[in-house]
């Protein structure tokens, strides 16, 4: 059985007086020991987030795909990791539409990241105009083709299902569409990496509350959640946690 995982993405948000949300939410992590909780930071509050909640999964929000060179500006798998982070984000679709990345660019990353022990959260997910078009299907499995490393398996590396449109809008899919989707991403994991992938979690992102957490997690083939805005606070992130503790006990 899969473990849920609920996991924080706190984007370009926080300083260091930040941090202190991470204390409610390390002793949320705590009192539900069935459910793995991790939260990516800024790459500025990496070592301190680590340092300060030493039980918390702690990563990175973005690495670049080298592992060093003349690459101004960016960070390296190597460099969170030494900084604290236990795994990275990659391929989110902020980076993929504000930064134009690609799926190439996402499983440059994911790879990266594996190179230098890092665990991977890779995301996947369609524009509004795709899914009106009738194509979210299409897109998201293209984007799992081209995204997802050979080796991918459970131990390292989780899949995320976010459909563009409903990240930070306070809209969401249907249940059905959300069990729909990662329904059609299980089977195309295990088209591409056989048996690893019933050991893969997928988790759903865009707009997630502690309000529609529940039956949002308990979807079939949903093992967590990826968490905009809601994981800033520990006042909005802890009930996401408890809804998926409800769900494992």
């Amino acid at each position: 059985m899969r473990r849920k995982l609920v996991a924080g993405n706190w984007k370009m948000n926080g300083t260091r007086a930040s941090l202190a949300e991470l204390d409610g939410i390390a002793a949320a992590a705590r009192a539900a020991p069935g459910v793995d909780v991790a939260v990516a930071v800024p790459f500025t509050l990496i070592d301190s987030a680590a340092s300060r909640v030493a039980d918390l999964a702690i990563g990175a929000e973005d690495v670049h795909e080298a592992d060093s060179g003349a690459h101004t500006g960016c960070v390296s798998a190597a460099m969170v990791r030494e900084a604290g982070a236990r795994f990275t984000i990659a391929g989110h679709s902020e980076r993929r539409a504000d930064q134009h990345e690609t799926s190439h660019d996402a499983w440059a990353k994911a790879a990266a990241a594996y190179r230098n022990g890092l665990d991977v959260i890779l995301c996947c997910g369609e524009t509004e105009a795709e899914r009106d078009a009738g194509r979210a299907e299409r897109v998201v499995q293209a984007q799992i083709e081209k995204s997802v490393p050979d080796n991918a398996t459970g131990d390292w590396f989780t899949l995320a299902y976010e459909p563009r449109w409903a990240i930070g809008t306070g809209r969401t899919p249907t249940l059905d569409e959300i069990a729909a989707i990662h329904a059609i991403a299980r089977a195309k994991l295990r088209h591409m990496v056989g048996d690893a992938a019933d050991a893969i979690r997928i988790l759903y992102g865009g707009s997630v509350v502690g309000g529609n957490a529940g039956a949002i997690l308990a979807c079939e083939n949903v093992d967590g959640a990826l968490v905009g805005g809601a994981s800033l606070t520990a006042a909005k992130f802890v009930p996401i946690i408890e809804a998926a503790a409800g769900i494992h006990d």
